[in-house]
C-alpha cells in the first residue's frame, strides 16, 4: 500500500515523502496516529499543497530536538548496584531506571525513547542513545558501579 508520510520516521522517510509500505503497518499504524495519508490522488494534491507548512514544523522539531540534546549530551548518570561473581548485578539497569533518574534531573524523556537494546546486567560505563527525532539521537554516559 502506498502512503503519504505527514512526519519524519525513522527508516521509511521524511514529510512528503510516497512510500510503499504494508496494508496492515498503515492501517494499524501510520493512519490511525496521522502520521500518513493513504496515497490517493486527492492526497497527493493536498500533501503538495500541505509541503511547505509541513516542512517548516518538520525543522522547528529538529531545531528543538537538537536543542534538548545538547542540553542532555553532557549528562552522565550513575548506578549503584549490588554485585554477585565476575562483576554480574543481581538485577539490572532498564530503560525506567535510566528515565527515572532523568526524571530526578528535571529532564522529562520517556522510557520508550531510550535506545536500549536489552537491560544492563553488568559494572561498567555504556553509552545509551535517546531517540528524540528521526535525526537527532544524543548519547548519555550510563555508569554502573559497585554499591
Amino acid at each position: 500500500m502506498e502512503v503519504i508520510l505527514r512526519e519524519a520516521i525513522e527508516k521509511l522517510g521524511h514529510p512528503g515523502d510516497i512510500v510503499k509500505v504494508s496494508a496492515g503497518y498503515a492501517r494499524n499504524f501510520l493512519l490511525p496516529r496521522g502520521k500518513a495519508y493513504e496515497a490517493t490522488a486527492g492526497n497527493k494534491k493536498r500533501i503538495a499543497q500541505e509541503k511547505a507548512t509541513l516542512e517548516a514544523a518538520e525543522n522547528a522539531r529538529r531545531t528543538a530536538a537538537e536543542e534538548f540534546a545538547a542540553k542532555i549530551e553532557p549528562i552522565s548518570l550513575t548506578f549503584a548496584a549490588r554485585v554477585g561473581e565476575e562483576g554480574k548485578l543481581f538485577g539490572s539497569v532498564t530503560t525506567a531506571d535510566i528515565a527515572a533518574q532523568l526524571e530526578a534531573q528535571g529532564i522529562h524523556v520517556e522510557k520508550r525513547q531510550i535506545d536500549l537494546q536489552e537491560p544492563i546486567k553488568a559494572l561498567g560505563v555504556y553509552k545509551v542513545g535517546i531517540r528524540l527525532h528521526a535525526d537527532v539521537k544524543p548519547e548519555i554516559k550510563v555508569w554502573v558501579i559497585k554499591g
